[in-house]
């Protein structure tokens, strides 16, 4: 074994360039092998995980302060783990346009700390709440890459309550409350219920949960929630994310593979001439395999150690972004079991694939394997090189389109490579594209970037005396105003459902503000008696387009006739959408709180949104006034995530073609010295060397646009059903000629790129240096 250490040493020594090859693909390989994987093991079960991760609650139980329930004892059988019991209080919160956008109720509990054995808060700005008169806001972390100013210090009143001064924010993902306090706090909130939470064993179903709930003690019982309710509303969100999640694992998995598989066992055949020496020197072949796969494991294992790092920290900001939605910040479940699998993975790929090779070798005669390396076999290509010397091309782009196919197995791993990666680029163009678009249209930032509603006398808030119809006309007269909807959102009962539905009645310029672009199916309204319906309310409520649905309103019906299916709602939630002229036959005598009323503006252009903003205010002190300018979360994670990883496949392709490149270069180290001799020049080197890569990214091109455009058309629709949105064709038409040539030809991008390098250092050998190293 010492022989065999001594001459691996020497070989990686010796073979500087291709033993940093073979590291830096390894490293490269093996972070994109870490984001694969992280990605497809967080893609199993998100919401579970996080979860699990946070500690969540399976079962939330409200008692009557004092009652028996409340009082803290044994936790009851079967749970795992319990905490509480927690004061609670649902106060009235005021909304009046400030950055803090509460909801008109909240529930607010007083806790010690943000940990504890359920239930852990996630706090991701800011404090705990440790002292009176400071509170912690439950809301969404913003998404990586974007940092609004923060709203850490702001003071919010809350009905009954005195002045409390935001310390920080945090989220719960069993949703158990919308604000904490300090505990010393509570008494001046005058909490109505105690809160205890519950931990399960594992993940219990339906039943179990039920049991559990049934088991709990009756007296002074309020109220049961499971999580199961809340893991059905919230992993949509994070549903939509698994199957881009997938395709970029798998993507990033099998270009890996294939990379080291390419460099690896490309060393070692570039080797023969070698092993040829080592065993005319007296080493067995047992020794001259060993000798080839210590040389490849130094750098494979420095390489694949300093990528497995670099991979763990390139996924962490992709997987918080991708499950922002779930409420989660920081790391996303374990790494380390990836980080192994990844490493080990690695290193088996790189032995199995130096060890095919070195297994041939190893039968070869000495003579034999040292004729073996001086070039490619004698006959290989030579048919494909006179077709080409007979076609119309420079000589040395001719005789750069024959060289691939004198190692038909490496360049066939190479094009492989580079078709993974346009389509990866294509496939990740194609989302970013669709996912700019539905942001567009669903946020609807650019056609309606204000929003305008007027105080709530309930929640102590300054209020307006004009009427709807006179807010209306107001904010048409402010110099800026373009168009101005009015949308009322009421609660109605349909014939036949057990449930009411939400439905927004509009007034104005509906036409104008975006509402019609989100049409899936159908049609926008046009007359009278027709409504449009979200495609979550539809498959939930098993309504068809042309539908003839009942509504009832404080005794008043009409029929409405479905004219369309809406990719998203208005502001608020997923609600049937009709005009105002329905709400006038349903209830002509219905009194209307101007509170009520929201306001939807889209402004001329070059309008300055602050000074607007300040001009409604001016105009009315008692009207709120917000902008809706902004980029959600799920638009930022999507093209973080899609470029990223484009970036990191786009180049370990294109080192999988300097690789291919090296190796040809040592290969024909004589060819290369005979055509120098003949008058070849350096430039026409280059040429020759460029032209061999060029011609194969092409081709890959031409195989991985088509194949990413195939790829989005499948995913994107599988992303919206987990998310339970239907979306328009022109989401999925993305593409236009010109987009698709340029992709195609990243593919010879790639291959250029990669070839440049060892195509510079070709055209430098000289003549005598070459040919007597032969």
């Amino acid at each position: 074994m010492s022989a065999v250490w001594r001459a691996a040493r020497a070989a990686v020594r010796r073979r500087r360039l291709q033993t940093f090859v073979i590291g830096i693909v390894v490293l490269f390989s093996a972070a994109t092998l870490v984001v694969a994987l992280r990605l497809l093991d967080a893609s199993t079960a998100p919401f579970e995980r996080v979860f699990a991760d946070q500690a969540g609650a399976h079962v939330v139980a409200v008692y009557e302060p004092g009652s028996a329930g409340a009082t803290p004892t044994a936790p009851p059988a079967g749970t795992t783990a319990a905490a509480g019991p927690f004061e609670q209080a649902v106060l009235a919160a005021p909304t009046d346009g400030a950055p803090l956008h509460l909801p008109d109720s909240i529930t607010v509990v007083g806790r010690a700390d943000p940990a504890g054995p359920v239930d852990r808060v996630e706090l991701w700005d800011g404090r705990w709440a440790t002292a009176p008169g400071e509170i912690v806001v439950a809301d969404l972390p913003p998404a990586a890459g974007y940092h609004p100013p923060s709203l850490v210090g702001s003071v919010i009143q809350l009905r009954g309550a005195p002045p409390l001064t935001v310390v920080g924010f945090g989220y719960s993902v069993s949703r158990t409350a919308d604000a904490w306090v300090a505990p010393a706090q509570m008494a001046q909130l005058h909490p109505t219920a105690v809160q205890m939470l519950y931990r399960l064993p594992g993940e219990p179903t339906e039943p179990a949960v039920d049991a559990f709930t049934a088991a709990l003690p009756s007296d002074g019982l309020l109220a049961t929630s499971s999580y199961l309710v809340i893991k059905e509303a919230v992993k949509a969100g994070p549903g939509a994310y698994v199957p881009f999640l997938i395709v970029f694992g798998l993507l990033g998995l099998f270009v890996a593979v294939l990379v080291v598989a390419n460099v690896v066992s490309g060393a070692v055949v570039s080797g023969y001439r070698h092993i040829g020496v080592l065993k005319a020197i007296g080493f067995t072949p047992a020794q001259v395999v060993g000798v080839y796969l210590t040389m490849v494991s130094v750098p494979a294992v420095v390489g694949g150690g300093l990528g497995i790092i670099g991979g763990e920290f390139a996924a962490r900001p992709l997987l918080t972004n991708a499950f922002q939605g779930l409420g989660f910040h920081g790391d996303v479940g374990n790494g380390l079991r990836v980080q192994i699998a990844a490493l080990a993975g690695i290193l088996l790929v790189v032995l199995l694939a130096a060890l095919l090779p070195a297994l041939r070798a190893r039968r070869l005669p000495a003579a034999e394997a040292i004729s073996a390396g001086s070039a490619p076999r004698t006959g290989r290509g030579l048919r494909v090189q006179r077709w080409l010397s007979g076609v119309r091309l420079p000589r040395s782009v001719s005789l750069g389109l024959g060289l691939p196919f004198a190692r038909p197995a490496r360049t066939a791993l190479t094009v492989a490579a580079v078709v993974l990666g346009v389509t990866t680029v294509t496939f990740a163009s194609g989302l970013a594209s669709t996912v700019s678009r539905y942001s567009s249209i669903a946020d609807r930032n650019e056609t309606a970037p204000i929003a305008v509603r007027p105080g709530n006398p309930r929640f102590q808030q300054a209020t307006t005396t004009r009427s709807d119809e006179d807010i209306e006309r107001l904010l048409r007269s402010l110099p800026g105003t373009r168009h101005v909807t009015a949308m009322l959102g009421i609660d109605v009962t349909v014939a036949g459902q057990t449930q009411a539905v939400p439905v927004d009645f509009l007034r104005g310029d509906h036409d104008e503000v975006g509402l019609k672009e989100a049409i899936v199916a159908g049609r926008w309204l046009r007359a009278l008696g027709e409504i449009v319906v979200p495609s979550a309310l539809l498959h939930e409520r098993g309504i068809h387009l042309g539908d003839r649905l009942t509504i009832e309103l404080d005794g008043h019906r009409t029929e409405v006739t479905v004219v369309g299916e809406t990719m998203s709602a208005a502001v608020g939630g997923p609600a049937l959408i009709t005009t105002w002229e329905t709400l006038q036959r349903l209830g002509p005598q219905q009194p209307i709180p101007n509170h009520e009323v929201m306001y939807e503006i889209s402004l001329l252009p070059g309008t300055d949104i602050p000074a607007y903003l300040a001009s409604v205010r001016a105009a009315d002190p008692g009207l709120a006034a917000w902008s809706n300018v902004g980029v959600n979360s799920f638009t930022v994670s999507m093209i973080s995530l899609s470029t990223a990883l484009s970036l990191m496949l786009g180049v370990v392709a294109a080192l999988s073609v300097l690789n291919t490149v090296l190796l040809n270069v040592r290969e024909r180290r004589r060819d290369l010295g005979m055509l120098k001799s003949i008058g070849m020049t350096p430039r026409q080197v280059v040429v020759m060397t460029v032209t061999s890569m060029a011609g194969l990214g092409l081709l890959g091109g031409l195989v991985g646009v088509p194949t990413g455009v195939l790829a989005h058309r499948l995913v994107v629709p599988m992303a919206t059903r987990a998310a339970k949105v239907d979306i328009p064709l022109a989401l999925l038409n993305v593409w236009q000629p010109a987009t698709l040539l340029l992709l195609a030809l990243a593919g010879a991008a790639i291959a250029v790129l990669g070839a440049l390098v060892p195509a510079r250092a070709a055209a430098r050998l000289t003549i005598a240096e070459v040919l007597h190293t032969e």
